[in-house]
């Protein structure tokens, strides 16, 4: 796990669309503290610092110290809304820390030692199915990514969960089948180049037989003249 940041906020007065929209109009992004069976906090954020959180890589599997009125409050970020047109953020969800409760998330994957693959050194693609892999485990032992590595791998290998290393208090949500999350894909370029040779070549052929079936028409011309 990744050092623990710190987030500070200031309680909110209240609920409802006209308080979150005074608080908008203030530079704060309306924000709850829920979980744990204990009441709600409403709280805000200031947008800027948000911003650069969401910004973040793990934002969603880290966890976060929320400072609120001297107090600390450990919580994983667990939704965030935008709004639909400017893409800004509306408003927060902070889940409660519970080194007991299991959570499903997402772990994103990362993909190293390109240089060292054939199969993209010779022209391959890398055709990734999951940038994440979901799996079930605490807020405090989410891995901070999995790492593949793309090593001595050829045009038309497969990348698939089993490869993952895991740690023992992590699952995975997909246990019925060893599902693929990338592959070294053949090169398209090369077959396109190709097929336009082939089509060159039957437009050529097609030019030859038409000149020639037209040197044969003029001379029966001629000798019906004669």
């Amino acid at each position: 796990m990744a050092d623990i940041e710190v987030l500070a906020a200031q309680t909110r007065s209240g609920a409802g669309k006209g308080i979150a929209r005074a608080a908008r109009r203030a530079g704060q992004v309306p924000a709850v503290i829920y979980g744990n069976n204990e009441d709600p906090i409403l709280i805000t954020v200031e947008s800027r610092i948000l911003r650069q959180e969401l910004q973040r890589p793990g934002f969603f599997i880290n966890l976060v110290d929320i400072e609120v009125d001297g107090t600390k409050h450990r919580v994983l970020p667990r939704d965030t809304q935008y709004h639909p047109v400017t893409d800004v953020p509306m408003h927060v969800d902070f889940l409660r820390f519970n080194p007991n409760r299991r959570l499903t998330v997402e772990v994103p994957v990362a993909f190293l030692n390109e240089d060292a693959c054939p199969g993209l050194r010779e022209g391959g693609v890398l055709n990734v199915v999951r940038h994440a892999v979901e799996v079930i485990c605490t807020a405090d032992s989410i891995p901070d990514g999995f790492e593949i590595d793309l090593s001595g791998l050829a045009v038309g290998d497969s990348i698939h969960a089993s490869t993952l290393t895991l740690p023992a208090s992590v699952e995975l949500t997909i246990t019925d089948r060893d599902f693929t999350i990338a592959t070294i894909a053949a090169p398209t370029v090369i077959a396109v180049e190709e097929e336009e040779g082939e089509e060159g070549e039957t437009e050529e052929g097609a030019e030859g037989e038409t000149e020639a079936a037209g040197d044969s028409g003029d001379g029966d011309e001629e000798k019906s003249e004669d």
